[in-house]
């Protein structure tokens, strides 16, 4: 029968001492049952697991990291406007929970800078922090460091004793680059991220890889963003003009960007343009959008990057993890256009 509360008392949360009055037993040994070590009788064991289901019973997991030595907390700080951030935190989660760890979040966004975020987790009282693509300056990274082991994702840095787990930026983009020159694509565009997170590792990518394959005269690098109103803007430029054979897009949201201003020209993708993007994220996988991609594999950057922390919480020293991304090769591009 469930044991409920009368009627008229205020709602309170459940404690351990109502478990234990509940199930005949002492608060000790409601606690051993409740943490799972040794010392009580099978039936006892059922008796009190029983009741604290009765009652809602919820361990207070901020009281018992009080009590602890450690809090077991990973910060992480993403930008609330990326997707692909998103996936990554998510990939995160399951990391940090396997590894024993819990997660606490701190967005960064037009009205709530970098500096903030990591300032609210410290307070939180967490053991490291994950920066997704941090922004802050090499001085300011190594400072947090000094205070927290800190772990910088999907971009480099050279801010002393600070962690990197990244992707290669230029086996990615190279990749792209080469799957379309095998499409006997020629003419091919490089659309940046205009100072964004690896932009420029990415641009100089672009123009290695053109240049090997003796295309240097085609380098044309235009001015983009990591947005989708970025990728529209420089692609209606683009297509107004003399129109490429290809397009290799800073990120995926900008190649959306790409492909809606292809849409608005009349043209067709892949028949007239062939597009690439970066991060494979869920967008490039949409039904209607199907985009050719380079992943970066989200769990695997996440499971490293946790992994990263737990090291440093073990006294190894800061590594530098550069996993291969891969292209993700889907219906935004094809054979290179006949022009006449």
């Amino acid at each position: 029968m469930m044991r409920q509360q009368p009627e008229g008392t205020p709602t309170r949360r459940t404690t351990l001492a109502d478990v234990a009055a509940a199930a005949g037993v002492s608060r000790a040994l409601a606690s051993i049952v409740m943490r799972g070590a040794e010392g009580a009788g099978e039936a006892t064991r059922l008796r009190v697991l029983e009741v604290a289901r009765e009652l809602g019973y919820r361990p207070d997991s901020r009281a018992r990291l009080l009590r602890s030595s450690r809090t077991r907390l990973l910060g992480v700080t993403f930008t609330l406007s990326e997707p692909f951030h998103g996936e990554v935190v998510e990939s995160i989660y399951a990391a940090a929970e396997a590894d024993g760890f819990d997660v606490v979040l701190s967005a960064v966004g037009a009205r709530r800078p970098e500096s903030r975020a990591v300032e609210s987790l410290l307070d939180a009282g967490i053991e490291a922090a994950l920066m997704i693509a941090p922004s802050s300056a090499p001085d300011l990274l190594a400072a947090y460091a000094r205070q927290v082991p800190v772990i910088s994702l999907l971009s480099t840095t050279s801010a002393e004793g600070v962690d990197v787990v990244r992707s290669d930026d230029g086996a990615g983009v190279r990749a792209a680059v080469e799957h379309l020159v095998s499409l006997g694509h020629r003419n091919v565009v490089h659309i940046d991220g205009a100072g964004a997170v690896a932009a420029d590792e990415r641009s100089a990518a672009y123009r290695a890889a053109m240049q090997e394959y003796g295309l240097s005269a085609n380098i044309r690098v235009l001015h983009g963003g990591a947005h989708e109103e970025d990728g529209l803007r420089a692609a209606g430029e683009l297509v107004a003009g003399s129109i490429p054979d290809a397009v290799v897009a800073f990120n995926d949201r900008c190649a959306l960007g790409v492909l809606e201003a292809v849409r608005r020209a009349g043209l067709n993708v892949p028949e007239d343009l062939s597009v690439t993007g970066y991060d494979d994220s869920q967008l490039s996988r949409l039904s209607h959008v199907q985009l050719t991609s380079v992943s970066q594999d989200a769990p695997r950057l996440a499971a490293a990057a946790v992994a990263c922390a737990a090291a440093r919480l073990a006294s190894q020293e800061p590594k530098d993890l550069v996993h291969q991304p891969q292209l993700v090769v889907r219906e935004t591009t094809g054979p290179a256009p006949a022009r006449v």
